[in-house]
């Protein structure tokens, strides 16, 4: 492996670096949309429409269920799609990820419903689901990957931040897609109206893709691909492969650290599950509430960022980790409460400033963890192995709170256990924040040329 040159700047013009900021974050909200209406569509219409003879707990715990498969096939995604990003480009993966996630939300908009095809619909559901969860599995390391080799030093945690507001955008639209269709009559919206949001997806597709298709790959994979022509060992050894030879302590840590997402799903999806289901809230307020929450997550993800670039990437994670899983507990109780001024108060709290602390930190965070031969790998893996725990606590939830109003305290207990697991992960991580690409990928050169230790 091989330092980034500074001859290679004339290849990475002064523009480069927000241009591909900006596509990332162009790119990220469109591939999830898709990915959150299907998480707003378990939460609010898939027990009805797929799994019709079950108990109302039942048939929530089964829908939440389906939410959760995409994040089985992630892991997946991202072995596949880190080798293709790792070996072949970053660019090729964010086509790639894009064109599968569209086909496959748009299929889910014309799927049959359990009373006229039976068993077949949930199966033919969680075929799409599989599909959504692999293309999501290599998007946001690619996006990450990219971003961060472009950019300039003490500005890393600014620019890939914007991969992450791009996710928040997504969340934004997918929700608000949701609002006028959650106010139709029961019958329209059973019938037809939860699948409009699904049709659409062809228009994010064709966007995205042709959005993605303008990006230049990184100076630092190019420099990469030509080194590593010249050492066999380097060039012949699957990504996935020297990832767990050589750098599985950091991808353990990034595995751990990711599970942090599960205050994301928990607030997207279980909370919205248990204000609609139990607590008996209006859908479209609470829609409300997290598409409120998402808009100020827009500005605060980069203004933790930019701080993360100045004090370090550790303390402003752990800061966010642990007041999430403060935050989360009181969130659940005020959902309990049934009042809409404190859900809505710690809601915003909650999701669109303290949990920002964490997501705005990470793409920089775990990247610099890895060399750049692995670094999309080493990503992609890492986090969603920990999303994969992320996808199924709102069913973990839904069992412990056992549609129950009461039970929202046993899902605070375990969402604070998630919070502490994952900043005692980032606490033990290297601090890379003042450190250059170049240093980071010496470092490691370094560290090979010694005998292995963790």
């Amino acid at each position: 492996m091989s330092q980034q040159p500074s001859a290679a700047a004339p290849s990475a013009p002064q523009a480069q670096p927000t241009r591909a900021a900006l596509a990332a974050w162009i790119g990220s909200a469109l591939e999830y949309y898709d990915f959150f209406i299907y998480g707003t569509a378990a939460a609010l219409v898939f027990n009805k429409v797929f799994f019709p003879d079950s108990s109302p707990v039942a048939g929530t715990l089964l829908s939440l269920a389906t939410f959760g498969f995409g994040y089985v096939a992630r892991p997946l995604g991202a072995v596949l799609f880190g080798h293709i990003g790792d070996r072949l480009g970053r660019k090729k993966v964010l086509v790639a990820t894009l064109m599968m996630m569209g086909v496959a939300t748009l299929a889910i908009g014309f799927l049959p419903t359990y009373d006229q095809v039976g068993v077949l619909a949930p199966a033919l559901l969680v075929t799409c689901r599989l599909l959504q969860g692999l293309s999501a599995g290599g998007e946001q390391a690619g996006a990450n990957s990219m971003t961060l080799e472009h950019s300039p030093q003490g500005r890393r945690a600014f620019f890939t931040s914007f991969t992450l507001s791009g996710t928040q955008g997504g969340q934004i639209i997918a929700t608000a897609v949701f609002l006028p269709i959650a106010l139709l009559p029961e019958d329209a919206l059973l019938s037809w109206g939860w699948r409009v949001p699904f049709w659409a997806s062809v228009l994010v597709m064709v966007a995205g893709v042709l959005i993605r298709r303008t990006l230049h790959e990184t100076p630092v994979f190019t420099t990469e691909v030509a080194d590593t022509d010249g050492a066999p060992k380097a060039k012949d050894e699957l990504p996935i492969a020297a990832l767990f030879r050589g750098h599985w302590p950091n991808l353990l840590r990034v595995t751990l650290a990711a599970t942090v997402a599960s205050v994301s799903t928990l607030m997207t999806v279980f909370a919205l599950s248990f204000a609609v289901n139990t607590v008996g809230l209006e859908r479209s307020t609470m829609l409300w509430v997290v598409v409120s929450a998402n808009v100020v997550a827009l500005a605060a993800i980069p203004l933790f960022a930019v701080l993360a670039d100045r004090i370090g990437r550790r303390p402003v994670f752990i800061a966010g980790a642990l007041g999430s899983g403060v935050l989360l507990a009181a969130y659940l109780w005020a959902v309990s409460t049934g009042e809409y001024l404190l859900v809505f108060g710690i809601g915003i709290l909650l999701s669109g400033i303290v949990y920002s602390a964490a997501n705005g930190v990470w793409p920089s965070f775990y990247g610099e963890m890895f060399p750049a031969r692995v670094r999309l790998t080493g990503m992609a893996v890492g986090t969603q192995i920990g999303f994969a725990f992320g996808g199924f606590a709102p069913t973990i939830a839904a069992a412990l709170a056992a549609n129950s109003v009461s039970g929202w305290l046993p899902v605070a207990v375990f969402g604070g256990v998630i919070c502490l697991v994952a900043a005692a992960s980032a606490w033990s991580a290297r601090e890379t924040a003042h450190l250059s690409l170049d240093e980071i990928e010496a470092g490691f050169e370094a560290r090979d040329r010694v005998p292995a230790r963790v």
